[in-house]
């Protein structure tokens, strides 16, 4: 596991990605770090602290009152936002600005560095949370942890796998492919059939990003002279080159993204074979018309090189810089993602993506599935799916930036470009971004 210190983030020069830019202008949270500061004691005995917490989990409240009830003296107020780039982020960081703000909130895995280069976060460590961490997936700890400190409590994440239509493959007398190579000889006859293997977006760049993952790729590493970055190395050009000959061969759709309502009309007239996603894709599929009983579960085809799985999604609870009792927050954001209650509550009322802890993947998730043909998917499929992903990769603070820049040049496959150009072109223009933005940056050596 790679993992960067706040001294080498800083020296990368970390300007403000999209979100932070609102900062602009405004009294960036942090000039001062509350790091930086001494720790703020818990409060006394009988004292009664009230906590808030912005998320944009629906019902959390429910789940919140839970620990209510448990806990007296540590109360916990919810506040629901949009979702992170949906305008969550931009209250937060406005609140922060204003030297306000939450005790608590919602922030994706991958937002965390951007968050901790506007000092928007608590450093856990300073509150003890390491004796916690063996309650988590440590590939996941390790996206909130660098080198001097923990930014968050890992919420969930999105194991992938393979959702498929065994009907489908066994009219083409296909078992679910062990390899990518499988996958696509698989892919061909299917389209014999008329229908597509699957969808690859041209415009959600975080599907690529995590074939390349899961392929052993790591787009992006923190040393002591800056960031090194490698998003056209070997292992990401070899899942283009791939992916170039199946859209060239017409072996998945790239019109009807997974889960738009042009792939929902598609999947209910059959005419989509599988789709690798995450974990929570279960519940995306339950809305396909007619679709109970039809899908079952496979572990994800390997590449040569890498791991069994990747991840979608991710995110975690993060105590935010202004809070004035960090050491409740930190209490109660562990009891919340590492509990059995709190991870039941949070999968029964609030939908929540795959449990952090490895040792309690959640009650309603144990046992068999009538929607997946009786099939305990969970317990088969995606919980060794989860304890076998990529543990060097790691988060940037451009991240969703660099994601747009790579969709645009995806587009470009329309009208003929391939994907290994689109990445290459990617690479170049984000390094650009990076100098732009005064961060000192160099390509990775091949």
């Amino acid at each position: 596991m790679t993992s960067f210190s706040r001294r080498q983030l800083l020296r990368g020069g970390l300007g403000l990605g999209a979100g932070a830019m609102a900062l602009a202008g405004c009294a960036v949270p942090g000039t001062t770090s509350v790091n930086a500061e001494p720790t703020i004691p818990a409060a006394g005995v009988g004292e009664t602290v009230t906590l808030t917490c912005w998320a944009w989990l629906k019902d959390l409240q429910i789940v919140a009152d839970i620990w209510n009830e448990q806990n007296p003296h540590i109360q916990v107020e919810i506040a629901w936002i949009p979702g992170g780039n949906d305008g969550g982020y931009q209250k937060l960081y406005s609140a922060l600005a204003a030297g306000a703000g939450p005790d608590l909130a919602q922030v994706e895995l991958r937002s965390i560095p951007e968050f901790m280069m506007v000092n928007g976060l608590v450093d856990l460590r300073r509150y003890g949370v390491d004796q916690h961490a063996d309650r988590f997936d440590p590939t996941l700890w390790g996206q909130v942890s660098f080198a001097d400190g923990v930014y968050g409590i890992p919420q969930d994440s999105g194991p992938t796998a393979m959702y498929y239509r065994p009907d489908h493959f066994d009219e083409v007398g296909a078992e679910p492919p062990a390899t990518w190579e499988e996958w696509a000889d698989i892919a061909a006859e299917i389209r014999q059939t008329g229908r597509y293997m699957d969808a690859f977006p041209l415009a959600d760049t975080s599907v690529f990003a995590a074939h390349a993952m899961q392929a052993g790729a790591t787009w992006f590493q923190a040393e002591e002279d800056g960031w090194v970055i490698d998003m056209a190395g070997e292992s990401t050009l070899e899942v283009a080159r791939f992916f170039d000959g199946v859209v060239d061969a017409d072996l998945v759709t790239t019109q009807n993204q997974a889960f738009s309502p042009g792939w929902f009309a598609a999947a209910a007239d059959d005419q989509i074979a599988s789709l690798v996603s995450a974990s929570w894709g279960d519940a995306l599929l339950a809305g396909v018309s007619g679709a109970e009983g039809q899908w079952r579960v496979a572990p994800l085809p390997t590449w040569p090189t890498g791991h069994g799985s990747s991840h979608l999604g991710g995110s975690s609870t993060a105590v935010l810089a202004n809070s004035a009792h960090p050491q409740e927050a930190m209490e109660f954001a562990v009891w919340l993602n590492s509990s059995a209650e709190g991870i039941d509550g949070l999968i029964e009322n609030s939908g929540i993506g795959w449990s952090t802890n490895p040792d309690h993947i959640g009650t309603p998730r144990e046992g068999s599935s009538e929607f997946f043909g009786g099939q305990s998917y969970n317990t088969e499929i995606f919980e060794p799916a989860a304890a076998d992903q990529n543990p060097d990769w790691q988060w940037w603070p451009t991240t969703q930036q660099t994601f747009n820049i790579l969709a645009d040049e995806f587009r470009r496959k329309a009208g003929g470009a391939s994907l290994v150009d689109a990445v290459v072109r990617a690479e170049a223009a984000t390094i650009e971004v990076f100098r732009n933005k005064g961060l000192t940056v160099r390509r990775a050596q091949r």
